[in-house]
């Protein structure tokens, strides 16, 4: 496996991916950035032989992903090559972003190896949320044309490249038969997921508690383009359009945003009513979501958001918790009756289905039950763990050696099957 986006044991999907992996018999390794606590170049992580190199600087802006991205894949092609020569391997399994290894996938393939595109994160549509006006910059100017561009020739190349695409849900499916003519027999869905093993309510924390009547909950990244600054101002209409004092949010997670968030709180006039507690602990994270009684979905409607499965709705929905989100495709595929849909982008819809639910405690009981039913129906991580293990079949490779899928590895995420 090839990671970039993260180091190997902070990524749930590969972690979850490589377990059950391990499950059917296989034999597994990854390459991925070094994490701050290690200074070592290789090292075993739950059963994965991981080789690290060290993480390339995060200098921001254009040139930044220019010198982050050549650099891993120089270093990712360095140790693939390596890895080849000492170890051998059968199949090159490549997690995005970034899309440069179509090449290497390329090569594998006339070496006799099998290539997998892990298709996470549409690029192009990534970077016109992070840099169109209104889900990103708010100078009014976009992103480059070329740059975005470049980013869809290299998703292409690497569709094409593969001999299996694994997509997230149904929309990215579409779009990549859309936009690289890739068939659709080497397209095959593996959902995100929590494991409910893992991730389940536990006692309420006793001082978030006790905040207010109402405590509303969101967590995740908090990027240019998650939506935090629209659940603020949604929670600014709550305050001083509806007049509600009686509501606490918790906001967790860290991103680049998380400074400016915090004086937009500020303006807004918001700080006794916002809590954002930075990275937690896991334990903490479930006690704190537990605590919570309605949860937030704010991403913004865009090409990218509208087609990505947001990992955030689904644990809500692990631990019974009814949402308010923005009306987007698979917000609905994902999340269903969980969730009270405001139209896209519209803050003060928002604000007042917050109140609906604020109001109406047995709905946010009902709610919660049906988002769980449809994570243990079939959205929780085993039925997508089956649904790996049948897309290497597909290739016709099989491990030697197969074994149940092992429950209760650490995770956060799920999925039941929907269309």
């Amino acid at each position: 496996m090839l990671l970039e986006n993260n180091s190997f044991p902070t990524d749930i999907r590969p972690r979850r991916e490589a377990a059950a992996l391990l499950g059917d018999g296989w034999r597994v390794s990854c390459i991925s950035p070094r994490p701050s606590n290690t200074h070592s170049w290789q090292g075993v992580f739950e059963g994965v032989t991981v080789y690290y190199f060290p993480a390339p600087p995060e200098l921001g802006g254009f040139l930044g992903y220019l010198v982050e991205y050549g650099y891993a894949t120089f270093m990712m092609t360095l140790l693939t090559m390596w890895v080849l020569v000492r170890h051998g391997f059968d199949v090159l399994h490549v997690h995005n972003p970034p899309d440069t290894f179509f090449w290497l996938g390329a090569l594998v393939r006339l070496l006799g190896k099998k290539f997998i595109f892990d298709h996470h994160d549409l690029s192009p549509e990534m970077y016109d949320a992070r840099n169109e006006n209104g889900t990103g910059r708010k100078d009014g100017r976009p992103g480059n044309p070329i740059v975005r561009q470049v980013l869809v020739w290299c998703e292409v190349l690497t569709l094409r490249a593969a001999n299996l695409i694994i997509a997230t849900n149904g929309s990215y499916k579409q779009l990549e038969i859309e936009r690289s003519g890739v068939p659709e027999d080497r397209i095959h869905i593996v959902r995100n997921g929590p494991d409910l093993a893992t991730f389940h309510p536990v006692a309420p924390d006793p001082d978030l508690r006790a905040k207010a009547k109402t405590l509303l909950g969101y967590v995740g990244i908090m990027g240019p383009q998650d939506g935090v600054d629209y659940a603020l101002r949604a929670l600014a209409h709550l305050r001083y359009t509806l007049g509600r004092e009686d509501f606490f949010a918790v906001f967790i997670g860290k991103g680049e945003m998380l400074a400016e968030l915090k004086k937009l709180v500020v303006e807004l006039k918001l700080e006794q009513h916002v809590l954002f507690t930075g990275r937690i602990a896991y334990a903490d994270l479930l006690r704190y979501l537990s605590t919570v009684d309605i949860c937030l979905g704010p991403d913004p409607g865009n090409p990218f958001t509208t087609r990505s499965t947001m990992i955030k709705m689904l644990e809500y929905m692990a631990l019974h918790k009814p949402m308010v989100a923005f009306d987007l495709v698979e917000h609905r595929v994902s999340a269903g009756e969980a969730a009270l849909y405001a139209p896209a982008n519209d803050e003060a819809a928002m604000a007042g289905l917050i109140q609906t639910l604020m109001d109406d405690p047995a709905q946010r009981v009902r709610m919660g039950e049906a988002g769980y039913d449809r994570i243990a129906s079939g959205l929780a991580w085993p039925f997508q763990a089956e649904r790996l293990l049948e897309a290497y079949h597909l290739l016709g490779v099989h491990a030697p050696q197969p074994k149940p899928y092992p429950q209760g590895l650490r995770s956060d995420l799920a999925d039941p099957k929907v269309p």
